[in-house]
């Protein structure tokens, strides 16, 4: 990468990082004031914990889409405003009310397409993979340390410091973005990459897309109702203070994340992302089962390592599948939409898994994510084998952009590619490639020869 490549991904990273800390420090103790907070009851923590997530699935694609018409860092600037309005609203709540409606704006700055656009016009397309790892990677990190430090921040500034330190990690970020984050040459809509308004309605009628929203909509719904309830069982099951919490999420998500890592890598080299989805569900069927029985500490301990391995496990694999089933020109709507699913889950626990717990009980929300999990293992069961076509972006070399409809009939000729889609407004080559099959140097010889010249197809 360019210097200015490294300055962007690292700053990018960075501003998600630190915006998904601070809203997922939240999770681990929130539950745990439902009778310290005047108005609390079950049902509304439920929902002042999963309130974000319906403003950040309204506002997901709307956000990615406006970036092209005002400008990225505008829109990032005021989704990180939100951020920061409705954490100290959240902290200086002085009833359940209060608090949700300081969620509700936290959630109202939904930036992440958005970034993701801004990642596009900085990052050139054969360097952007690398950059999108890069900002993953800090995703998992985020929720690994906001779910150990939530409770020592807790143990030392109680809920109201919790929603302090994450509007002071929104000011961090609005720096990050103005002083380091360069400003890029120019804004372009960027279809493997963020929403596209043409191609919402497709993406919505699309059989295989919609099972994988379904999916993450599970399990981001099983994850919210599941913290309901998790830290109260600590507290009365182990009997452990809050504060000392971090003692069980860290080793559970460390163990977690290393059982998960050789599964993802081996899945994807032998094409086995079915399997390997099929299983992890199964895991998250069998934990959801375990739950309401695990009274002894290492039976829990070995439950929620397991329930961590198949929810990263899940979240690595989920996306990976989108983006092979999406046509090539709807990769960024079909993400969005999953985005969109994804936080309307987080929303669904928190109401559903509130509901529960005030009217069944512990082992209801335990039962709320059991359904769910054998559901979608329903769902799942009878999708087809993922294709094993990769994404793949290009720069168009500047001798073909006053022809690119001759271009991509030449490119679809050549041996592998499956997809292909050659835009001179963004300056790009999107494909879809078999890589086993396909031969970039063949590619490259294509984009060195002229307009017109003619070549033998691969």
């Amino acid at each position: 990468m360019t210097p200015t490549e490294l300055r962007a991904t690292s700053g990018l990273a960075a501003i998600y990082a630190v915006r998904m800390f601070g809203l997922f420090m939240v999770l681990p103790v929130l539950v745990l004031y439902t009778d310290v907070l005047p108005g609390a009851s079950p049902f509304l923590m439920g929902m002042a914990l999963g309130i974000y997530g319906l403003t950040q699935a309204a506002l997901q694609i709307p956000f990615g889409i406006l970036s092209d018409r005002v400008g990225r860092k505008p829109l990032i600037a005021l989704g990180l405003v939100l951020l920061i309005v409705g954490s100290v609203v959240a902290a200086l709540a002085e009833t359940v009310y209060g608090l949700i409606v300081g969620r509700a704006l936290q959630g109202a700055g939904a930036v992440a397409a958005v970034v993701l656009a801004l990642t596009a016009d900085l990052i050139t397309e054969e360097r952007r993979t690398r950059a999108l790892a890069a900002i993953g990677l800090s995703i998992g990190l985020s929720f690994s340390a906001a779910m150990v430090l939530g409770p020592v921040v807790d143990r030392w500034f109680g809920l109201s410091g919790i929603f302090w330190v994450t509007a002071g990690l929104g000011a961090l970020a609005m720096l990050l973005l103005f002083l380091w984050v360069p400003r890029p040459r120019r804004s372009l809509p960027h279809p493997d990459m963020v929403p596209i308004p043409g191609g919402l309605l497709h993406v919505l009628r699309d059989p295989e897309l919609m099972r994988l929203n379904i999916g993450v909509f599970i399990l981001h719904m099983t994850l919210a109702a599941n913290f309901l309830v998790l830290p109260l069982l600590l507290v009365t099951g182990l009997d452990l203070s809050p504060a000392q919490h971090y003692r069980v999420y860290l080793p559970v998500l460390v163990l977690g994340f290393a059982l998960m890592i050789p599964v993802v890598i081996r899945a994807e080299r032998r094409q086995a992302l079915k399997p390997a989805l099929l299983a992890a569900i199964g895991v998250l069927l069998v934990v959801q089962g375990l739950l309401p029985i695990a009274d002894h500490w290492l039976i829990l301990g070995i439950v929620l390592v397991l329930f961590f391995a198949a929810f990263n496990l899940l979240e690595a694999v989920l996306p990976s599948l989108v983006a092979k089933t999406a046509p090539v020109v709807e990769k960024g709507t079909a993400m969005g939409v999953f985005a969109s699913s994804q936080f309307l889950g987080i929303f669904a626990g928190g109401m559903l898994g509130g509901a529960m717990m005030a009217h069944v009980g512990p082992t209801g929300v335990f039962l709320l994510g059991l359904v769910g999990a054998v559901l979608w293992l329903a769902v799942a069961a009878t999708m087809p084998v993922p294709s094993p076509l990769v994404n793949r972006a290009y720069g168009l070399p500047g001798p073909w952009r006053a022809a690119a409809g001759e271009l991509e009939t030449r490119v679809a000729e050549l041996g592998g590619v499956g997809e292909v889609r050659v835009s001179a407004q963004e300056a790009a080559v999107y494909l879809k490639v078999d890589p086993t099959r396909f031969d970039e140097g063949a590619l490259r010889m294509l984009f060195a020869s002229w307009p017109g010249q003619p070549t033998a197809p691969d």
